[in-house]
């Protein structure tokens, strides 16, 4: 028994003495293709085996998270161009309304409200002050697609979250809610 324990305390020992080397570098990989992996350019330049793969896109797609081109430039003048031109492609209808209060309480509700005065959950919370109210701004369908499109102030673009359908959606959504708080 004796022995025994000799023999786990100099194992001890000896494990001790040899996991006290230098740390910066490192005595063992463990499945070394986790730490150096053969990186790969799909898109590079020679690709992969040599062979050429850089091509132009398809005619008429767009990048993977990218957003179609958008006429009016993100600045003050775009956004007063778009408020006075810019107009809805879409006929106003109950399908349209519908899908826009839909989209509107996904992505707008927490911070305008459900009535679109300002007072949603997160203005409640104080996490965002000076949220505003749809009858107290001079807005458009133009300025309200603009807005959506590019983002404004602290709201950031939504651009990338909606298609341009549902995007003009909500903007008739938003009208209607407007219309509602100046009654």
């Amino acid at each position: 028994m004796k022995k025994f324990i000799k023999l786990i305390v100099a194992l001890l020992a000896f494990t001790s003495v040899i996991s006290c080397k230098d740390k910066s570098n490192r005595q063992v990989q463990y499945m070394p293709d986790m730490y150096v992996a053969v990186p790969y350019e799909a898109n590079g330049a020679n690709g992969i085996n040599g062979e050429m793969v850089d091509k132009k896109p398809v005619a008429g797609t767009i990048k993977r998270g990218g957003v179609p081109a958008f006429e009016y430039p993100n600045n003050n003048e775009g956004y007063e161009a778009a408020k006075a031109n810019l107009k809805s492609p879409l006929p106003v209808n109950q399908a349209n309304l519908d899908n826009g209060k839909k989209m509107f309480d996904i992505y707008c509700a927490i911070c305008h409200g459900q009535k679109g005065d300002g007072n949603g959950v997160l203005p409640q919370r104080d996490k965002f002050n000076g949220v505003p109210n749809y009858k107290d701004r001079e807005i458009t369908e133009g300025s309200i697609y603009f807005v959506i499109m590019h983002g404004r102030n602290l709201m950031g673009s939504h651009a990338s979250q909606l298609t341009p359908k549902e995007r003009w959606q909500v903007v008739q959504y938003v009208e209607k809610l407007r219309s509602d708080l100046l009654k």
